[in-house]
């Protein structure tokens, strides 16, 4: 596979209005979870639509793989030009810093927002340029933005077998609850170190 598609909430529709958000960290734990696989097979480009939220989080998921995997190229593709002249500044700024480490920028549509055929443009060509989608949508929490391009990867998936893998809610929880296993190990690993003292010591 050379190029895959993620995409999924906004951030507001998850309920997260800032990067300090606990939760964030398990989504892009997540997303990693499936797009490693697919780099470890070759993938070449990861595209996001570059809205705040899903997007920019697999960005920063994407940006942090490349020191390991140099091959790996980041792609923002929005709908419209200045999709972010509207965001608060603090967002403004994030945006900033994550598109220094993009290797491809661009917009479908060389204009400002005009109508929501803006949106279908954008994601139809998406879907055109990649091989594969992760969505992180969870159809069982309701109805939100990403369902639109969930019916449009499934059909596509159906007539030419375009990849499909979704990360949901409980891949999300999953994620969680690995971080907290993780933890309460590392703290007894620390504790049995501290109770072994002079022993631990003498071993040294």
């Amino acid at each position: 596979m050379n190029n895959l598609l993620i995409t999924g909430y906004r951030a507001h529709e998850l309920g997260i209005f800032g990067q300090k958000h606990k939760g964030i960290p398990f989504i892009r734990k997540a997303i990693e979870s499936k797009l490693i696989p697919l780099v470890e097979e070759g993938l070449e480009w990861v595209i996001t639509p570059g809205q705040y939220g899903v997007d920019l989080w697999a960005c920063e998921s994407v940006i942090a793989l490349k020191k390991e995997y140099p091959q790996l190229r980041l792609s923002i593709l929005t709908a419209f030009e200045g999709q972010e002249e509207k965001w608060s500044e603090d967002k403004q700024e994030y945006y900033r810093g994550i598109l220094k480490d993009v290797d491809f920028y661009g917009a479908v549509s060389k204009q400002p927002y005009n109508g929501p055929w803006q949106f279908a443009a954008r994601d139809d060509l998406l879907l055109r340029k990649t091989e594969g989608i992760i969505l992180v949508y969870d159809e069982e929490a309701g109805d939100a933005s990403p369902k639109f391009m969930k019916e449009k990867a499934l059909r596509k998936n159906r007539e030419d077998g375009y990849l499909y893998l979704s990360v949901s809610s409980e891949d999300i929880q999953s994620a969680a609850n690995e971080e907290q296993y993780e933890m309460a190990d590392g703290m007894a690993e620390a504790e049995n170190y501290e109770d072994r003292g002079p022993e631990w010591n003498e071993e040294i």
